[in-house]
């Protein structure tokens, strides 16, 4: 019975995440860039691994950076995506957006580098037998 308690323990443990993260968007009224970022990337973000593991967050340019969050250097460019930890502190940023197979695979080199995200990998597939 003690076993199984530790056993159940140490699998709900290791289960979390290395750290709580988020992600920043800085965006700013008029960013045609933002506006590519909202029509390919917004709609399925939140459904996806990354953002289940980095929620996002969305931060005016001219505002500075959101209550709690402290940024390395302030945003220059938008969108500009800011990787925070738990604390409120950056981790690492993406300057611009030039399309969703660049994105996907920096925000995911990033969040594993920075904050232990671990990227889902696809299931190995066993060959069908061959047909004679």
């Amino acid at each position: 019975m003690l076993r199984q308690f530790f056993a159940a323990a140490i699998a709900a443990l290791t289960a979390l995440p290395a750290l709580a993260v988020e992600l920043v968007m800085v965006e700013q009224p008029g960013c045609a860039y933002c506006a590519a970022w909202d029509k390919s990337i917004a709609p399925i973000y939140p459904k996806t691994a990354i953002g289940g593991f980095a929620p996002l967050r969305r931060a005016d340019l001219h505002d500075g950076a959101p209550e709690g969050v402290s940024y390395a250097y302030p945003a220059r460019f938008t969108p500009t995506f800011i990787l925070i930890d738990d604390e409120g502190a950056e981790l690492g940023r993406i300057e611009g957006f030039p399309g969703e197979d660049f994105f996907w695979a920096v925000l995911e080199k990033l969040a594993t580098d920075r904050a232990g995200f671990t990227p889902a990998m696809p299931q190995d597939v066993a060959p069908e037998p061959a047909t004679n």
